[in-house]
């Protein structure tokens, strides 16, 4: 009997032992999960650039030149050079507009059109007066961007434009249709 109570005593302590182990794998695990997933919380995301964007109107009457992206929360392109053109936004929002429009609103669509904006991310530069200078639709390395933003500062022509590299395909219908609030269209075809 007392070896009974010797081995389910051992039995015991083994027990909380392995019970105690599993608290503390648990606790630390958790807390790593908290601090990942605050990290992500501090990430820049579209929706964020496009709170804190220059409004359409404004950028267009303001004597600045301005940089239009057409983008859409799906466009993995769009997400990953979000981070580029908040830092952009930063350094050069004295001298450029930002302006952000979601081609999933349908209260865009005379500027997809106007644009002719058929992958995004699509850039449109304007000068000062508003007026369209170029376009470009893709995935642009920081480089490329602040060069461009440079010489639309400097009035010169835009080094980098027209790249197709990373293009999300988008087709904008004619017109808005009064059962769809989707101006996606979305086909199998190859960007070229």
């Amino acid at each position: 009997m007392a070896a009974n109570i010797k081995q389910s005593s051992e039995t015991t302590i083994e027990t909380k032992f392995r019970n105690l182990l599993i608290v503390l794998v648990a606790v630390v695990l958790s807390v790593a999960l908290f601090l990942g997933l605050r990290t992500d919380k501090n990430a820049v995301t579209l929706t964020a650039l496009a709170a804190t964007s220059t409004p359409l109107e404004v950028a267009m009457s303001n004597g600045k030149p301005t940089l239009m992206e057409f983008y859409a929360d799906w466009c993995g392109s769009c997400q990953a050079m979000a981070p580029d053109i908040a830092q952009l936004e930063k350094e050069y929002s004295k001298s450029v507009n930002f302006v952000m429009l979601n081609v999933d609103n349908t209260k865009w669509l005379p500027e997809i059109l106007q644009y002719r904006v058929d992958g995004i991310p699509h850039f449109v530069f304007s000068a000062k007066n508003g007026k369209e200078i170029a376009q470009t639709i893709g995935k642009q390395p920081y480089d490329i961007m602040s060069s461009n933003l440079e010489a639309l500062i400097a009035e010169t022509p835009l080094p980098y434009v027209q790249n197709s590299i990373g293009v999300s395909k988008f087709v904008a219908p004619v017109t808005p249709t009064a059962n769809s609030d989707d101006p996606r269209l979305h086909s199998s075809q190859v960007v070229n």
